[in-house]
């Protein structure tokens, strides 16, 4: 089991070092297959561009690699490191985000049922204190607290898109894909 909130002790300082947010912390995948996901953000943008994405990712992994070469194991085996930028259907983990993206639709996932909805979808109206109000279609508005929201995310519509600075590319075309190892051609043959 990983913890999250002690990576986010660690991951945190580095990002703000480089004057980003950290938007979110996540581990997902088992075994040899783990993944820890990094999301950041320039406040000036709302996005990484590769470079900065680049620059993130090894400030973290040489600090995790610091921390534990002095003894402190973090994550347990092998996982990959993903950096990235939220993109435009991005989480909402912050009571920031709640405020920021008003007037537009989100779905929420709860921890727990309430009024007989886990899920609810519409526009989202804001946050005020911690409680969060969405405009779902089928429940009407529905005021959520903060910590009962397990996940929530922003919906691709026409609307958030006129909304939304477009994505700067750059360095993109710079990237290169790592060959297939013979698994994977293997894989691919069957």
């Amino acid at each position: 089991m990983v913890d999250i909130a002690r990576l986010t002790e660690v991951i945190a300082p580095e990002a703000e070092a480089l004057g980003f947010d950290l938007v979110r912390v996540k581990m997902s995948g088992s075994g040899e297959e783990r993944t820890l996901q990094i999301m950041a953000e320039d406040p000036a943008t709302g996005q990484l561009v590769v470079d900065q994405c680049m620059e993130l990712s090894r400030r973290i992994s040489d600090r995790i690699d610091a921390i534990e070469e002095a003894g402190e194991v973090l994550v347990e085996g092998a996982y990959h490191l993903e950096v990235s930028s939220p993109g435009i259907d991005r989480p909402l983990t912050r009571a920031k985000d709640f405020a920021n993206w008003a007037g537009h639709e989100a779905k929420i996932a709860l921890v727990e049922k309430l009024d007989g909805h886990r899920n609810l979808r519409g526009e989202l109206v804001g946050i005020e204190g911690d409680l969060v109000t969405i405009a779902d279609s089928k429940a009407g508005t529905v005021a959520i607290p903060l910590d009962s929201i397990h996940s929530a995310k922003l919906v691709l519509t026409d609307r958030l898109i006129a909304a939304t600075r477009p994505l700067d590319m750059s360095g993109v075309e710079d990237i290169e894909e790592a060959p297939e190892t013979d698994t994977e051609e293997e894989e691919a043959h069957t």
